[in-house]
């Protein structure tokens, strides 16, 4: 596939690209991302007909805003789609220190969760003013969840539904400001509850409808069926489908470096790179509009360019499934 193909979504018009870029390691995401190297990315993106974005006041501490917005404003504004989150206030600290929460040279502002009316006010505002966008296209709520909050899940959900943090952004979307609302999230649990409380059109969904993993099927079935559309990020699975040892940002483990071995040698045997499957595979769920990847220069986004649009051999997916390695029910 082309990164740039065009996917419209129906419930808001959006037309997103299968391939996105996320700004995670323009805010330094594990190590220092220089300003040409995050230039770089953007400008090898652009070039290749990537039209879709993704960013948030947590990446680098709102470096990763500042920069995107700042590539972005050179281009004409119906030319991309953009997506930022809400659900962490940027309050200033000069405390901040070098590779807080894995980010290595964050800016002075420290993130305070608040998923308040008022809190997703306050941040979707700040937002504008660091890109330089008054109305960035879709508007997600950031890392809510059980296995993200622990014990204070519970009050950060009360402040998204009772407190009103849901009717912020349903006010946002009504006013015009954004054209559509969801969460950003790594939990696909928390998408399943969210969708049956709030009227939500897009949601951002990191590391769990991938080729490794597919357990959240049967939420992107139902996605489907209300139109609800998935941008699908972390297809790599933090690194382990793309030859790294690592799954959700930590050692990877032993039965999931088995299995992506036999992914591996499957693919191999039918002469397809195991990224370029990771990061073809989601798209054929009806569901899923657009893989967002993160990229720290142009030569990880050319590189992913060139996997996304590697061919893959008729019937290779049914085959992969007949082995066991893909769900029986996924889309193929």
């Amino acid at each position: 596939m082309h990164p740039a193909t065009p996917r419209r979504h129906a419930r808001t018009g959006l037309t997103l690209t299968a391939l996105g870029l996320g700004g995670a390691q323009m805010g330094g995401l594990f190590q220092a991302t220089t300003l040409d190297e995050a230039a770089g990315a953007f400008r090898a993106a652009w070039e290749r007909g990537v039209r879709t974005y993704d960013t948030a006041p947590f990446y680098g501490f709102t470096r990763a805003e500042r920069r995107l917005g700042t590539l972005l404003t050179e281009e004409p504004r119906d030319a991309y789609v953009v997506s930022t989150k809400v659900g962490r206030v940027m309050v200033p600290d000069p405390s901040v220190g070098a590779m807080e929460e894995g980010y290595a040279e964050p800016l002075p502002f420290r993130p305070a969760f608040d998923y308040s009316h008022d809190g997703v006010l306050r941040s979707f505002e700040a937002s504008r003013q660091r890109l330089g966008i008054l109305d960035p296209d879709i508007l997600y709520v950031h890392d809510i969840g059980r296995v993200t909050h622990g014990e204070r899940h519970a009050h950060h959900w009360e402040q998204l539904t009772a407190g009103g943090g849901f009717r912020a952004l349903t006010r946002l979307r009504e006013e015009g400001a954004v054209r559509a609302i969801g969460l950003g999230v790594n939990e696909w649990e928390i998408v399943a509850e969210a969708i049956e409380v709030a009227d939500l059109d897009l949601c951002m969904l990191a590391g769990r409808y991938t080729l490794l993993e597919q357990d959240s099927l049967t939420l992107m079935d139902e996605c489907a069926r209300r139109g609800i559309g998935i941008a699908v990020a972390g297809a790599f699975n933090s690194g382990l489908l793309a030859g790294q040892n690592t799954y959700n940002y930590a050692e990877a483990p032993p039965a999931l470096v088995a299995r992506t071995q036999a992914l591996r040698a499957a693919c191999a045997e039918e002469g397809v790179r195991l990224e370029a499957a990771a990061l073809q595979f989601p798209l054929l769920h009806p569901a899923a509009l657009t893989v967002v990847t993160g990229a720290r220069d142009a030569a990880q986004v050319e590189a992913n360019a060139a996997r996304f649009a590697d061919p893959i051999p008729e019937g290779f997916w049914a085959r992969l499934k007949a082995r066991g390695l893909i769900h029986e029910a996924a889309p193929v």
